[in-house]
């Protein structure tokens, strides 16, 4: 066994995460390789050194934007590499599947998953023949784990009432339905703000949220889609919902005032720009407006925005 294949394992070694016949192998290497045995006890230092160390838990911002961020980048990723390496690397794969048996049982496990996934969507695109479509599932009014959550597929409100239909993705797409008073329904609408891929998806669930902005965690999704949505649509929308709370809640109208200056969107700018004119006696909104008189790219909000500092009345 080669030194480097043990030095990319010792740190597995040390974490209890080989299997039994790689672990054996490990060591019975480390105990004729005075070098690799170094290593090993660099890493347990190491191991033991971050034992102490206290562990923060993410914020569920920060959590809700990695997720953001990963999924657009899965879009946005050049497939093939994988498949170039699997079928002109097959030495490669096959030494890694001879020495790691959870590897072997893990591509076992995925190419069973994508044999039935495969027969799901063959059968439910021959038009349902044989398929009984089902809502499993915890009852609407149970709270559900937002880690059991793969994805949002659609967010769609029945006209002229409070009844919204949200289908999502767990292990398989399920469907919930039920008010907006419905706790499950509030969780899955809040996940897809947060969370979904789908930007129209987002902008139906900001839409839906907009309607029960009174709700502390609805207004804390509204300003993080303000704040970190990438589409300027449901930017838009979030400030519509948060438009009634900018006077009274000074979460919502720093964070209007930070749209106002920073947002890349002019439309999204002008939008907070006319929520704010009502409080432009305010030193904080009147010092943002005295900057952006100065430094906004679009000449038509810095003339508005003159306009409104004229007709104030000089400071003392």
């Amino acid at each position: 066994m080669k030194c480097d294949w043990v030095r990319q394992n010792i740190l597995f070694y040390v974490y209890n995460e080989l299997e039994d016949d790689a672990r054996y192998e490990v060591e019975q290497h480390l105990g004729r390789c005075p070098e690799c045995a170094l290593e090993l006890k660099a890493a347990r230092k190491f191991h033991a050194t971050l034992s102490e160390m206290p562990v923060a838990e993410p914020s569920p911002n920060l959590l809700a934007a990695s997720r953001m961020r990963l999924q657009e980048a899965l879009e946005t990723a050049r497939p093939g590499r994988f498949w170039q390496r699997l079928i002109f690397e097959p030495a490669t794969w096959l030494r890694q599947i001879r020495m790691s048996p959870a590897l072997a049982a893990a591509i076992f496990i995925v190419g069973f998953g994508g044999g039935m996934g495969a027969t799901y969507n063959f059968l439910s695109a021959r038009g349902g023949e044989g398929v009984v479509t089902s809502s499993v599932g915890p009852p609407v009014n149970e709270p559900l784990e937002s880690s059991a959550i793969a994805g949002i597929r659609s967010v769609t409100q029945e006209p002229g009432s409070n009844q919204v239909s949200i289908k999502y993705d767990t292990l398989s797409t399920q469907e919930a339905q039920g008010s907006l008073n419905d706790q499950r329904i509030q969780q899955l609408l809040l996940f897809a703000a947060r969370n979904n891929y789908n930007s129209g998806v987002r902008m139906d669930s900001v839409d839906v949220l907009t309607q029960a902005p009174d709700d502390s965690r609805v207004r804390e999704a509204l300003l993080y889609a303000l704040q970190n949505d990438s589409n300027p649509g449901v930017r838009l929308k979030a400030l519509e919902g948060l438009g009634g709370f900018v006077r009274q809640d000074a979460r919502v109208r720093d964070g209007v005032l930070r749209a106002l200056l920073a947002d890349e969107n002019a439309g999204v700018r002008m939008q907070a720009l006319r929520l704010v004119e009502p409080m432009k006696a305010d030193s904080n909104v009147r010092s943002v407006l005295t900057r952006l008189s100065q430094t906004d790219p679009n000449a038509s909000i810095r003339s508005q925005v003159r306009t409104m500092l004229a007709q104030m009345p000089e400071m003392d």
